[in-house]
Formats: structure tokens, C-alpha cells, sequence
């Protein structure tokens, strides 16, 4: 398979063409430096698995173009897609759902269903919180009210839901409820005594509701009545000249709301100042006055006598004050409701599935625990409770054995114990499982590999890429592996995961992306620099920071010849005096001989200069040599134009380390150099010191850093002069 892909306008790639031939090759590799296009390609070809359009974010009015075609000429399928996230980008599992072992697709619409309902479960409860005035906890309150267990919730609003459909109307919706339900309040109401006391109550109260002209119990006590006074002058029912009749034998009309009250309160006055019914009350208030909240309770039923009936049975009426603050919640309470059934038949769907993968998880665990390097196994915790049905979906168990101890322990302490690179580990079970379902599926899956090993330890990191180099050997994967960590880079070429001539390197510009054949993998200085040493100036330059290490650590620092090369990066007495013959004679103290230097009189700093300026006008690519002959050439040039300003021989003399950023500061004390000078002797000390102080074992900065910014400098700098 050859995959032929043009993208424009896609995450920010402005443009890329590229074909990858898998024909002879199963896997790619692409450096790209941070910015450059390593996310924007993962997301575009995340878009084909998701069948989705790929789009800029940034610039969205651009028009996108994105054509990944097959060799066929036709375009690359769905499901012939799988692209690996970095493990940042994907972590967001909730703690409910991290441990499940279902795919990604399915946990991540699991959680989204728990997202779902946990936003609304919370919408409602903040709703019923206030209204109750309430510190209690409402979830577990109401669960233990309705069905006696505090971690039933659902459970509880299904148990009374034909009851809240049935409800018409929410008597005790403004009930403070920590006043009336104290704890201690509850218990003395249960007491014998009181339970006497508001019977008496109960029994006068209802012989007197029975001699009302108007009101019947259990149907329309002087509450429904205060209620729907309130609602008809709310609505403007007396407004609209309306007029309401009370029938108690003859009938009595009434014109607006002042009338409605006043027989409402005359008929209230009649039962309430009963003198029986009074001294009941009395009693009960004798008993009401044990502590603060028995007392806060009754300084309350003073004002709210007409609950009094409701507190013969203390559990019944606080089922009925929960379903109020409930019903004066209804659209809330729909939404939930409706939001558990969506969610409780496609959970069922996912169960399904769940089930399905079991055997295939318990492989990944197997692949996992041997091949990770974590101070933990991991294991099915529920696998018994799975096989008999109690439970749908198996999760991870956490198994930690130091010598002949062995302990499980929950995920909440396993986060506790693991470092950040083990909890990470973890991470690629997931990944693991995601390839291995598609093995075997009797077609060639694209794999598209972002940063997969970023920020592993290097045993996890080296499994890794055994794991990347076992799927290279096979038919049923082509891989496309893209990282900004340049050791990784070089790792999966030396552990031959990818072939020399697959690893590519990304170089950004104005028009566009290119990839070109990688450079410098395999120590540039060695296969590259040195071989051309005397016939490329620019990479004989570009060897010098390399000689220079090679003689402090054979040498040490004292050495002239350390001194001697430490003269052509920094600008020193000698700087403009040494020749390309000197250089040579260098060179041959550390290699023992080679070939003939070219103009060996030549003054080696204007050589630097001479090919700086050529690089100016080289096109874009990865450039190793071009930037580090420009990032000297820009220092020696900063650093002259700094010693010729501060005029004083001694006090640069007196410098022995770390010069640029030195001359600086004693610029900067002259006061008399403008700011936009300093300026650009800042971005001088900011840029070049990695550029030049590298070795073969380390030079990623310069391959991070486009030559585009040091060309721009040394214009700045050349400038200065």
C-alpha cells in the first residue's frame, strides 16, 4: 500500500505532500519540532477515523483540503485508521470509569453518560438544596428516606415517581428542613409523651376542621386556601373582574382578594383559638424547650401550626416534605428521569459489548504485566462477580507483592503510590488493547503514532518500542510514528523499528511543510562533519564546538589548543588572527592526520562570516550545519560589536566565564546603548549558547530551533555593526 496525503489548511499545516510507501516499508518515522506539524497530521487523520472534516482552528476561514488517498487512487477508509494520542491528550477518564475494561470509544461514551446525568443530577440537587435551606447531604438524605440505604438515589426517585405524577400540589415546598428534621427534634417526637400530646392535638383539631363552614380535611384546610389566594392574585384572576363562590349551604361571593382573605383568616381564627386546641398546644410547647434546636423547632411551630397535624407520624411527613420540595422542582426532577432511562439502555448496550471483550482484556493484562515495568500486576478485581452476572463490566485490580507479602489495594491508593510515569503506564493497556483487536482483521490498518513513549521512564520507553518494533514486523499495521523527542527519534531507528531511510524530518516555512530524508541521527559529526571536513567549509565549522569537546575531555581546559578553538566561538585577542592551517593543526592532534586544508592562510573568522552570509540565502530545510554556523557567526559578531562599545581590554580580560551574557551586563551598566541594541544582544545570549556548546550525544535544540529565526538575528546583528 502507498498512502499519498495533501492536506492545506488542516490544524495549521498550510501545506504538506508526501507519499509513504508501505510497499517496502511497514513504518515511518517523523521528527517534527515542537509547532511544527506533529499534532495537526494526528488530528487530521483522527478526522478520517471519526469521518469528520478537517478544518483550521485558528485562521477558520481558510478553505481546507485533505486528500489521503490509497494506491488505488482511492481514499483511505475509516477504519483502516487508528491513531494513538499522546497520553495527556486522553487522560481525562473519570474516576468511575478509569479502571473499566471496555475500549476507549465505548468508556469514553460511558463516562459521557455519567458526565451527562451527574450534570443534571447536580443541577437538581442544588435546586432542592435551597429550596430545602438544607446543610444535610440531599443525595443520601433522600435516598435514605425512601428506600432506608443512602447510596440508592435513583432508586429512591423512580420509588416515588407515579406518586409525584399524581401530585398536584406542594404543601410544604417552604419547609425549613434542618429546623423541623434535627436530629433531636426527631427524637423527641417519637417519644411517648409528645406522640400523646400531638394526638390530642390532632383529634381536637380535626373535630373542629369537621364544624368548619369551609374547610374539610384532608381536602381544604386553611392552607390549600392561603395557597390559592395567593395563586389567583398572582394571576390576576380578581384583576379580570372574575369572581369566586364559597358554597356552605347558601352561597357566598367573593370580588377580590382582600375578601378571600379575611374569611379565610375568620375561619382560621375559629379553629385556631379553640380554647381546648390551645391548651394541647401548650403542653406540647412546655415539652418543646430542652435544648436549642427542640427550642429552635418550636419557635417555628408558633408560625407554622398547621404542620402540627403532619407530626403524628414524623417519616411519613418527611416523605411528603421531600416530595414537595420535589414537585416545586417537577421540570428538574422530568429531566433527571429522563436522563437515567436514556442512560440505562445504552449502558446496557455497552455492558454487551463489555462482554464480548472480556477474553481479549484478559490478553492485553497478560501482554501488560509482562512486558511493563510498574512495582505492581495488574488484574481483573471482579472477575468472579463478572462470570456470574453480578456485575457487567470487569475492572482493574491493582496487585503489589514484595517479597512474600502480597497486597490489592483500590485505584484512589494506587494514584497515591505510583510516580507519574507509572500511573502513565497504565495508559498504554489501553493502547495495547486498541491495536490487538484490530489484528487480524484481514486488512492493513494505518497506525498513526503521536508521542506515544513522551515523558515514559526508559524501561517503559524501551517496551514501548519493542511493542512498535514486533507490530513493524507483521502485515496487518503501517505505521506512521510522529515525535518531538529527538533521542526517541534515534531510539526507534537503532532499535530498527524504522528503516534509515523511513526516518524523515519536518521542516516548517512560509509555504508550507516539507519532510525531508533525516540527518544526524547516527552521530552527525562522525558519518557527516568529519568525512567532509576539508572540502565543506560550512561543516568544517560546524565541527569546530565538536573538536573543542573532544580536547576537554581528552585534554582538559587548560589546553592551548581548548584555549585555541574557544577563540573561534568566542570573540578573544586572538580571534582575528587564527588561520584555516592552525584549525588543521588541531584537528590532527585529536585524529592523528588528514587531508589538505584549502587556502590554509585563510583567516578562519572570515570564513565564518563569508559562509554565514551564504546560508542567508539557502532554501528552508533541516540545515544542521547552516544554524550552527550562523548561531557562531551571530555570537563572535555580538560579542566584538560589545567589546569595541565597553573600549576597556582589562575588564573584558577579567572575564573567564560564560562571556556573552558577561559583556552584557557591562554593556548594560554603560547607559548609553539603546534598548532596541540590548534587545537584540538578549535574543543573542537566548538563542546561540545550545547551538554551539553541543556534543554528539545531545543536540536536539538545534533541531527544534528553524534557521529561519537565526537568519533573521544575524541580519539584526550585522546591523549593530
Amino acid at each position: 500500500m502507498k498512502l499519498d496525503v495533501k492536506l492545506e489548511n488542516c490544524y495549521g499545516i498550510k501545506k504538506l505532500e508526501a507519499v509513504f510507501d508501505f510497499d517496502k516499508n511497514n513504518a515511518y518515522a517523523i521528527y517534527a519540532p515542537n509547532g511544527a506539524m506533529k499534532s495537526s497530521m494526528a488530528r487530521t487523520f483522527q478526522d478520517i477515523a471519526d469521518g469528520k472534516e478537517s478544518r483550521d482552528r485558528i485562521f477558520v476561514n481558510r478553505v481546507s483540503k485533505r486528500v489521503v488517498h490509497t494506491g488505488s487512487g482511492k481514499d483511505l477508509e475509516a477504519n483502516r485508521v487508528l491513531v494513538i494520542r499522546p497520553y495527556d491528550e486522553v487522560l481525562g477518564h473519570s474516576e468511575k470509569t478509569s479502571t473499566l475494561l471496555v475500549n476507549a470509544e465505548l468508556r469514553k461514551e460511558y463516562e459521557e453518560l455519567h458526565i451527562a446525568v451527574t450534570a443534571c443530577k447536580e443541577k437538581f440537587l442544588t435546586a432542592i438544596k435551597a429550596q430545602a435551606k438544607t446543610k444535610v447531604d440531599v443525595e443520601k438524605e433522600i435516598s435514605s428516606t425512601f428506600t432506608k440505604a443512602n447510596d440508592r438515589f435513583s432508586v429512591a426517585l423512580t420509588r416515588i415517581s407515579q406518586e409525584i405524577l399524581e401530585q398536584k400540589a406542594a404543601p410544604f415546598a417552604d419547609l425549613e428542613y434542618d429546623t423541623v428534621f434535627d436530629d433531636k427534634v426527631v427524637e423527641l417526637l417519637n417519644s411517648a409523651k409528645v406522640k400523646g400530646s400531638i394526638a390530642e392535638y390532632i383529634k381536637r383539631y380535626n373535630e373542629l376542621l369537621a364544624k368548619s363552614t369551609y374547610f374539610k380535611q384532608g381536602t381544604f384546610s386553611y392552607y390549600n386556601a392561603a395557597t390559592i389566594a395567593k395563586t389567583l392574585a398572582d394571576h390576576g384572576f380578581f384583576k379580570a373582574k372574575h369572581t369566586l363562590n364559597l358554597i356552605s349551604g347558601a352561597k357566598f361571593e367573593i370580588n377580590n382578594e382582600k375578601e378571600l382573605e379575611k374569611v379565610i383568616e375568620d375561619e382560621k381564627r375559629a379553629i385556631t383559638s379553640d380554647e381546648v386546641l390551645r391548651k394541647n398546644f401548650k403542653e406540647m410547647e412546655k415539652m418543646l424547650e430542652k435544648n436549642q434546636a427542640v427550642r429552635k423547632f418550636q419557635a417555628y411551630l408558633e408560625r407554622h401550626e398547621e404542620i402540627l397535624p403532619a407530626l403524628s407520624n414524623v417519616e411519613s411527613f418527611r416523605e411528603e416534605v421531600w416530595k414537595s420540595y420535589i414537585f416545586h422542582h417537577k421540570e428538574l426532577y422530568d429531566e433527571l428521569m429522563q436522563k437515567y432511562k436514556d442512560v440505562a439502555a445504552r449502558k446496557a448496550e455497552i455492558e454487551l459489548q463489555a462482554e464480548v471483550e472480556r477474553t481479549k482484556w484478559q490478553e492485553v493484562i497478560d501482554i501488560f504485566n509482562s512486558r511493563f515495568f510498574v512495582p505492581f500486576k495488574l488484574d481483573v478485581k471482579n472477575k468472579v462477580q463478572v462470570i456470574l452476572g453480578a456485575e457487567p463490566i470487569m475492572s482493574l485490580g491493582f496487585i503489589f507483592t514484595d517479597g512474600d507479602e502480597v497486597a490489592t489495594i483500590n485505584r484512589e491508593e494506587l494514584l497515591e503510590a505510583l510516580s507519574t510515569g507509572e500511573k502513565k503506564a497504565l495508559y498504554i493497556l489501553n493502547i495495547i488493547f486498541e491495536i490487538e483487536v484490530r489484528r487480524g482483521s484481514n486488512q492493513e490498518i494505518v497506525l498513526i503514532v503521536d508521542d506515544i513513549a513522551d515523558s515514559f521512564d526508559y524501561k517503559n520507553k524501551y517496551a514501548i518500542i519493542q511493542y512498535l518494533k514486533e507490530l513493524s514486523e507483521g502485515d496487518d499495521f503501517k505505521q506512521i510514528i510522529l515525535t518531538h523527542n529527538f533521542d526517541f527519534f534515534r531510539t526507534i531507528n537503532s532499535r530498527q523499528v524504522v528503516g534509515y531511510q523511513c526516518c524523515l524530518m519536518a521542516t516548517k516555512s512560509s509555504s508550507g511543510l516539507v519532510l525531508n530524508q533525516a540527518a544526524g541521527i547516527k552521530n552527525v559529526f562522525i558519518n557527516d562533519w568529519k568525512p567532509n571536513f576539508f572540502s565543506n567549509s560550512r561543516k568544517r565549522i560546524a565541527s569546530i564546538p565538536f573538536l573543542r569537546n573532544l580536547i576537554e575531555f581528552t585534554k582538559g581546559e587548560d589546553n592551548v589548543e581548548f584555549a585555541k578553538l574557544t577563540s573561534l566561538l568566542h570573540w578573544k585577542e586572538d580571534s582575528s588572527l587564527i588561520t584555516q592551517n592552525e584549525l588543521l593543526s588541531v584537528y590532527r592532534t585529536i585524529f592523528g592526520s588528514g587531508g589538505a586544508m584549502p587556502d590554509p592562510m585563510k583567516l578562519v573568522h572570515e570564513l565564518i562570516q563569508e559562509e554565514a552570509e551564504l546560508c542567508l540565502d539557502d532554501s528552508e530545510g533541516i540545515n544542521f550545519e547552516n544554524k550552527i554556523v550562523l548561531s557562531i557567526a551571530v555570537r563572535l559578531r555580538a560579542e566584538k560589536y560589545m567589546i569595541e562599545k565597553l573600549a576597556n581590554p582589562a575588564q573584558v580580560a577579567a572575564i573567564k566565564t560564560n562571556q556573552t551574557p558577561a559583556l552584557l551586563r557591562l554593556l548594560k551598566k554603560l547607559g548609553s546603548i539603546d534598548p532596541a541594541t540590548i534587545h537584540v544582544i538578549d535574543k543573542v545570549v537566548l538563542m546561540t549558547p545550545e547551538n554551539i556548546h553541543l556534543n554528539s550525544f545531545m543536540y536536539e535544540p538545534i533541531l527544534d530551533m528553524s534557521d529561519e529565526h537565526l537568519r533573521k538575528l544575524y541580519r539584526e546583528v550585522a546591523e549593530l555593526a
